[in-house]
């Protein structure tokens, strides 16, 4: 009987510490993996055709375009203002947020850097941009490691 119970609750150990690491596995991935994210565009162009007007007004990260007709994605403003698509090596990609396609397609940020408003921007020490894009820090508060008042 004694074994039984061992046994039993090495086998629920087991399971659970899986299923702990496949739950963890899934947040990670989840946090890295952005491609979900839409531009809804400011204005949507006049030819370009579609079933509803919604679904012509929404481009999602990563669509195909070509550069060289005219697209949904070639300077277009997205997302109140706070987007501006581009197409980038076959796919639309917001310039002003976009670490490997910062201000201009094919201006990557180099490592510590976020692509902020459209200028490559060293969030590790930068008071206007402390670990992230528009987070500030407290008048004469400085930002390290990219945490305001961390010292």
């Amino acid at each position: 009987m004694a074994r039984a119970l061992l046994k039993l609750a090495t086998i629920l150990s087991l399971v659970f510490s899986i299923l702990l690491a496949s739950s963890s596995q899934i947040t990670l991935s989840s946090d890295i993996e952005d491609d979900d994210e839409e531009y809804v565009l400011d204005s949507p162009p006049e030819n370009f055709r579609s079933r509803s007007r919604f679904l012509a007004s929404v481009v999602r990260k990563g669509t195909r375009c070509n550069a060289e007709r005219g697209n949904v994605c070639n300077g277009v403003s997205a997302n109140k203002g706070t987007s501006l698509i581009y197409c980038c090596k076959k796919h639309c990609r917001n310039v002003l947020g976009d670490e490997n396609n910062c201000g201009i397609c094919g201006n990557k940020c180099r490592f510590a850097e976020s692509c902020c408003n459209g200028r490559c921007t060293n969030i590790f020490s930068n008071v206007n941009h402390c670990g992230k894009c528009k987070k500030k820090c407290a008048p004469g508060v400085g930002c390290h490691y990219g945490t305001c008042g961390y010292v």
